[in-house]
């Protein structure tokens, strides 16, 4: 019986057209074509190039979603490249669609790709709600600062510490406007209603999603990360077991410092600022709501002495990120902040509390 021969497929993939090479196990070229994106021309070439097994390379890029279960369905071994792969390819002398494709054909052939995890539906589908929320608080914070300058720019005063509560929006209803700025200020105050209406029902979605889930137990004992942050660690990382330690996890999130090194020189720099940007975020946004906890600012007050207060926010980032990492991790949580035993019921209700508040 002859035996199979593994195909190699690079797949340059982009939004509207795709460029594939497939290579045998010596690294010849047995296919390459380019074709409009869709699920009947990526099956017809999987199917010129069976019965052999194959696998499939293809780059972290925009919309990569629906190839990576385009090739679960047909059950074929996928492999996205990191961006450190992407590096290799643009730092050649000649650099198009059918080159990216070959090079990640052969990177695969020759076990050398960088890889980068593939999340589960779930956990895509997970981060899409939390960061959709994000997106939605950030869309309403815009809208109430363009709120504040209109009343700066007609002179008016604003005495309440909440211009958007009961008593600001009194004030704002008594104004005396032109028509144009009247009626921006009506749209405005129309949109971050819309807006609250939606963020509270990605609250109760969040609510739903998570729970009785035991790491939004372990991870809210922490100071500076309540129910929101959890949900955005959680669906940010996936699974913890794919970090051999908490440095490789803080790495990942883009939070510790670059470092070039030659001979006995070592410089470091500023933080990397790659991998999630919405965990990083997120773990920046706890570092400033840590309160009063003595371990924790007795470990930021001297960075911020000698470095500044920016810095020392980001390294305390660093430092709950790592916590966090326990807490994932251990079953019983972190034990520098063990978990609480509440029950579920009070769990949520103090999550609605919290949220009904941001």
């Amino acid at each position: 019986m002859e035996a199979q021969i593994m195909v190699y497929l690079g797949v340059d993939l982009h939004r509207n057209i795709s460029h594939v090479v497939a290579l045998d196990g010596v690294g010849e070229v047995i296919l390459e074509r380019r074709f409009g994106n869709s699920a009947h021309e990526f099956q017809r070439v999987f199917g010129e190039l069976k019965p052999e097994p194959i696998e499939v390379a293809f780059e972290a890029t925009y919309g990569w979603s629906w190839f990576a279960e385009l090739l679960v369905d047909a059950g074929i071994e996928a492999h996205m490249a990191h961006p450190l792969a992407t590096k290799a390819i643009s730092s050649g002398r000649v650099k198009n669609d059918a080159v990216d494709a070959r090079t990640l054909a052969h990177l695969l052939r020759t076990n050398l790709l960088p890889e980068a995890w593939i999340a589960p539906p779930e956990v895509r589908e997970a981060r899409r709600l939390v960061r959709m929320r994000v997106s939605l608080v950030r869309m309403r914070s815009r809208l109430k600062a363009q709120v504040h300058a209109l009343c700066a720019d007609a002179g008016v005063p604003v005495p309440v510490s909440d211009l958007f509560g009961r008593a600001g929006r009194e004030l704002l209803g008594g104004l005396a406007l032109r028509p144009t700025s009247a009626g921006r200020l009506a749209a405005s105050l129309r949109l971050i209603d819309d807006l609250g209406r939606e963020i509270v029902e990605a609250d109760r979605e969040l609510v739903r999603l998570y729970r009785g889930d035991d790491r939004i137990r372990r991870l809210t004992p922490i100071p500076g990360i309540g129910f929101l942050t959890a949900t955005t660690i959680i669906a940010e990382v996936g699974d913890v077991g794919r970090f051999s330690s908490p440095e490789r996890l803080t790495s990942w999130a883009g939070l510790t410092p670059t470092e070039r090194s030659s001979a006995d020189h070592t410089r470091r720099g500023h933080i990397s600022k790659q991998g999630s940007r919405w965990l990083r975020w997120a773990m920046v946004e706890a570092a400033a709501r840590v309160g009063r906890a003595p371990d924790l600012h007795g470990f930021a007050d001297p960075i911020a002495d000698r470095r500044g207060s920016k810095i020392a926010r980001v390294a305390l980032a660093r430092r709950l990120l790592t916590l966090a990492f326990y807490a994932l991790r251990d079953p019983e949580g972190c034990r520098a902040y063990p978990p609480l035993h509440r029950s579920s019921h009070s769990v949520r209700a103090r999550s609605l509390r919290v949220m009904a508040s941001a």
